[in-house]
């Protein structure tokens, strides 16, 4: 049955698509650790199923026919959404396995992850991590991710979200900026100080509010210095630019060893909630729910986590 379906053979459509990524039969074989006549045959079978070629092929080069591009077009997903699927459902049988994409900060990256990703590889061994980390928020459709850590309250969506834990925030200066430019007595006292922080997705500065008992005070700051990186913020402000906002899991140890010192400590700055969040309401992978489950224990523990040294 030339040019039906039934007439396809699975294994060598997947030869093709090599042959296709790696620009060559020989390249394919090497990959493959296969012959190169077995790979040079199996396109021929898949030509002559199809009843056109798919290689132009010369003593130099293998370049897809329109019909082949057409065909790599459209097998490609097809094949990764079949290894996907056997991935998935043989991760059931014993421990999770699998690859996961994860999106995050990159400050949470490089101050947590890094520390808790060593243990969760060691935990389970068959599971393979692609870690995309940046200061946008990933479309996670469309970037095939699996799982995001985002902090404070969501946007209204189809994700699904878990919440972690919370993160406390501290204004901070560094001992060599308040010798430089003196200690604000007051909250009022702002104005008159180099501040460093974030622009909100309207494009406006990001307002700080400070809680104590019911009072409840709420200020624009007018920063020196704008940027987008929580990470570069904090250094900013232990390098002596500025007053900030910075995350407790980064500015914790700084605080407590007097690196940096929080200022007005009997004030304290609106805690965000720190989630997990999924693209659909659909069941999870094992290696996914093992994942959620770890970051979860991790919240948990706070130690291990370090989402506020200073409240252990």
């Amino acid at each position: 049955m030339t040019g039906t379906i039934e007439a396809l053979d699975l294994n060598q459509l997947r030869l093709f698509e090599r042959v296709a990524a790696l620009g060559g039969f020989s390249a394919a074989a090497r990959a493959l650790g296969l012959p190169k006549s077995n790979v040079s045959r199996a396109v021929a079978l898949l030509e002559a199923a199809l009843g056109t070629r798919l290689f132009q092929r010369t003593t130099r080069s293998v370049v897809l026919t329109e019909a082949g591009a057409a065909l790599l077009e459209r097998c490609a997903p097809m094949l990764q959404g079949i290894d996907e699927a056997v991935e998935y459902v043989s991760s059931f049988a014993g421990e999770p396995r699998g690859h996961i994409k994860i999106s995050a900060g990159i400050g949470f990256g490089v101050n947590v992850l890094s520390e808790l990703l060593p243990v969760f590889l060691d935990r389970y061994p068959k599971i393979r991590l692609t870690l995309d980390l940046s200061t946008r928020l990933a479309d996670m459709v469309t970037e095939g991710v699996d799982c995001a850590i985002r902090f404070g309250a969501l946007p209204d969506s189809t994700l699904v979200s878990t919440q972690l834990g919370t993160m406390h925030r501290y204004l901070c200066a560094s001992p060599a900026y308040l010798e430089r430019r003196g200690t604000p007595v007051s909250i009022g006292d702002l104005d008159h100080h180099d501040t460093i922080e974030m622009l909100g997705a309207d494009g406006r500065t990001l307002a700080w509010e400070f809680r104590k008992d019911d009072e409840t005070r709420r200020i624009i700051p007018r920063p020196r210095v704008h940027l987008d990186e929580v990470l570069t913020i904090y250094r900013l402000i232990r390098n002596g630019a500025g007053i900030g906002v910075v995350s407790a899991y980064i500015c914790g140890p700084d605080i407590a060893e007097g690196r940096l010192i929080r200022l007005f400590p009997d004030w304290s700055m609106p805690s965000l909630p720190v989630s997990l969040v999924y693209p659909s309401r659909r069941e999870l992978a094992p290696a996914v729910r093992a994942f959620a489950d770890f970051m979860k224990e991790a919240g948990t523990r706070g130690q291990a986590w370090r989402i506020d040294p200073l409240m252990e």
